[in-house]
């Protein structure tokens, strides 16, 4: 009975200490390394003023963006895109990476060493006359090691985690603006193509009846021959223009599938018919010059990387200075020799409790230069930061650019194309009524295959412009 007594009164007094060390360690705790400050970008105010002349300042409709061209066909590739990519379920799992490394770090604050321990261990005596030669020792109990967070080492070390998580998260939003857009650039191009094709089979057609009419008027002898092999060169060199189309439609769907993470097969199950381009906005939204970076996952994510890496200065920089642990063991340890204690009767019952400290006072010259290689990567990172910045607002920059210059060339080639088909149309009446040789016919039509060519490629181009902008703008991630 007074054994037990004095087992309670020393076990209490040594969890009181235990508590007394925490407490005292942890109401001197600090955290050392420098405090995040977000590095400044060198932006000319007036950095996108001439292009925002075209464009209104309203709030830009970045969530679904792509529905705005109504087009059920891509909607339902980008969905399917969603459901097949696997560069978004990489960047998915690794969100969950970095989530797991998040719980890692924050499970570090506390006793880093909590183990149980039981063993069943023989002794022999090595006394062979011995009636009993051997000793069976039992042992049951846990050990505590808890290197308390002094210098806030394993604060900045969950600091840097959890921007290290909301750095993934950006990068899996910046995924899924990326896979949106390569989507939609890429079926908006196939639907180019489709309509380029279009009009050379038209071409074909016109240009068809045009040797048609110059080989009857050749075989009637009201017409040279040179008329009828000039109709039937111009037919040929159209027609040789299909296949080449055809096999960029091919690679086009290929491509798209790539991009779906399905076969080329099963890409040609969501088309049907061939599409039309859609009609572009007159006046788009993209919001204020101030709010165009800030809705950009990639800029997020650059931030968040700087923010990681400034808190490792903080780990390295911990390190300079000595650690504390509370160090605790408690068990039971019996054997089976006559009189010994049962293996959980207070009288087996062992403890034992402490505060230790190390100090790697001589490696200062190694911990130093340890804190100078994670400073000059925080370097790397702000460095890395102001680019991406930069590097965003030219595409911003670009991508409005490009738009406004290709719906001004759209409007001087459908002027174009509207006098190369009248142009055609006289040119071929008038050689049919005698008033004009047939040059005039060949150099009107191969101008309308051309100017048709031109003007469904920057049809193309003005819609992929536009998507370019929604990309550059940071849309597209809000439905995740």
């Amino acid at each position: 009975m007074l054994h037990r007594k004095r087992h309670k009164q020393a076990a209490v007094t040594a969890a009181r200490s235990i508590q007394v060390l925490a407490l005292l360690a942890c109401g001197a705790c600090t955290t050392v390394g420098p405090d995040f400050e977000q590095p400044e970008v060198r932006l000319n105010p007036a950095w996108l003023d001439a292009e925002l002349e075209l464009y209104a300042t309203e709030p830009a409709e970045l969530v679904d963006w792509w529905r705005h061209f109504d087009d059920p066909v891509l909607d339902s590739l980008i969905a399917a895109s969603y459901e097949n990519s696997y560069t978004l379920e990489i960047a998915a799992l690794r969100i969950q990476e970095s989530s797991a490394q998040l719980a890692i770090a924050s499970g570090n604050r506390w006793p880093q060493t909590q183990v149980a321990t039981a063993g069943a261990t023989v002794v022999g005596t090595g006394d062979d006359n011995a009636a009993d030669s051997s000793i069976v020792q039992y042992d049951f109990g846990a050990a505590l090691a808890w290197e308390l967070d002094f210098w806030g080492k394993y604060r900045r070390a969950i600091e840097a985690a959890d921007a290290g998580f909301f750095a993934s998260v950006a990068d899996f939003n910046d995924v899924v603006i990326l896979l949106t857009a390569q989507v939609a650039d890429t079926y908006f191009v196939i639907r180019s193509i489709e309509e380029q094709l279009e009009l050379a089979e038209e071409s074909v057609k016109i240009q068809q009846r045009s040797f048609e009419i110059a080989d009857v008027l050749f075989r009637n002898g009201e017409n040279s021959e040179l008329d009828a092999l000039q109709a039937r060169t111009l037919l040929l060199s159209t027609q040789a223009v299909i296949p080449g189309l055809e096999l960029s439609l091919k690679q086009a769907k290929i491509a798209l599938g790539a991009i779906l993470g399905v076969t080329s097969a099963e890409v040609e199950q969501f088309f049907g018919t061939a599409g039309k381009l859609p009609d572009v906005p007159d006046r788009l939204a993209v919001g204020m010059p101030a709010d165009l970076l800030r809705q950009r996952p990639d800029v997020r994510a650059a931030e968040m990387r700087a923010r990681a890496q400034n808190a490792l200065v903080g780990v390295a920089t911990a390190n300079l200075y000595p650690s504390f642990s509370l160090n605790g063991t408690l068990g039971f340890a019996s054997d089976d020799t006559a009189g010994s204690p049962g293996l959980f009767d207070s009288d087996s019952l062992g403890y034992s409790a402490g505060l230790s400290m190390v100090w790697p006072f001589l490696n200062y010259g190694r911990i130093k230069n340890s804190i100078r290689v994670e400073d000059v990567r925080l370097q790397q990172a702000l460095a890395a930061y102001q680019n991406t910045v930069l590097q965003a607002a030219a595409e911003v920059e670009s991508a409005m650019a490009a738009y406004s210059g290709t719906r001004d060339q759209d409007r001087v080639l459908s002027e174009g194309v509207a006098a190369a088909v009248r142009s055609a149309e006289l040119s071929l009446l008038r050689y049919q009524e005698g008033f004009a040789d047939y040059q005039r016919v060949l150099d009107s039509q191969q101008a309308l295959f051309g100017q048709q060519q031109r003007y469904a490629a920057n049809r193309g181009n003005v819609v992929r412009s536009l998507v370019a902008i929604y990309r550059s703008l940071g849309g597209g991630w809000q439905t995740q």
